[in-house]
């Protein structure tokens, strides 16, 4: 379940690779690391989020009450519904990651939820949230290269809720995440390493085994949500 490759001509592939060696300095990268590369520069002219909540078609009442909660949060906070700053509600973007054979997902354990979940964070001011996600991606387990599913598109829009918690010492009360959330592909062979500071670990597990790691029961709804556009219907219902 690859995504398609762009097609290049020899120069085109030998120009970029170069380009990108001058750009990043070191060794150029290698044609898979350059195909991954190519394929997100190509999906990179993303719509602002605005436009991408309002371009989204909901798939059950569930999304279109969301997508218009969000929107009407937005509207009542637009000078800081992009930041923490709103301790009622945020903008956050999240990401499912599948392996090539689409039977495993790339996870973390995450320090504050006790649970095994899919990464992500808040917007803090970006307004290109898909990109703000396929950072955090690859930050937080330590992957290079990511290729975008979907076309790059937005895959799930949901409202969480965040219940109090303490974050470095201080206490931070419930509140709403506003989730955009993505489909990505990544080679399970890469190397791994957690962002110790926010996850203490991160590993592949295999989609039909989700319910024995996730701890949330709000989130397993949302991950067979996420499995199944990608074509891969995987939870029994519970």
């Amino acid at each position: 379940m690859g995504p398609v490759l762009p097609r290049l001509s020899v120069w085109n592939v030998k120009t970029e690779q170069k380009t990108f060696k001058a750009k990043r300095g070191g060794d150029k990268p290698s044609l898979f690391a350059f195909f991954i590369l190519i394929k997100g520069r190509r999906k990179a002219k993303k719509l602002n989020y605005i436009e991408e909540i309002k371009n989204y078609f909901p798939a059950d009442e569930q999304e279109q009450a969301d997508k218009e909660t969000i929107l009407k949060y937005i509207s009542l906070f637009s000078d800081n519904i992009l930041t923490r700053e709103n301790i009622f509600a945020h903008i956050t973007g999240s990401a499912i990651i599948l392996n090539k054979t689409a039977d495993k997902t790339l996870m973390v354990y995450h320090n504050i939820y006790k649970s095994w979940s899919w990464t992500g964070g808040h917007a803090d001011g970006a307004k290109d949230v898909f990109t703000l996600a396929a950072q955090e991606a690859k930050e937080e387990t330590g992957i290079k290269n990511i290729a975008p599913l979907n076309d790059g598109r937005l895959a799930s829009i949901d409202v969480l809720p965040v219940w109090g918690h303490f974050k470095k010492n201080k206490y931070v009360s419930s509140h709403l995440h506003l989730s955009l959330a993505y489909l990505f592909e990544a080679d399970d062979s890469e190397v791994l390493s957690a962002k110790l500071d926010e996850n203490s670990g991160v590993k592949w597990i295999k989609i039909d085994e989700i319910t024995q790691y996730v701890s949330e029961p709000d989130m397993l709804p949302v991950y067979k949500k996420l499995f199944n556009r990608a074509g891969k219907s995987v939870l029994s219902a519970k």
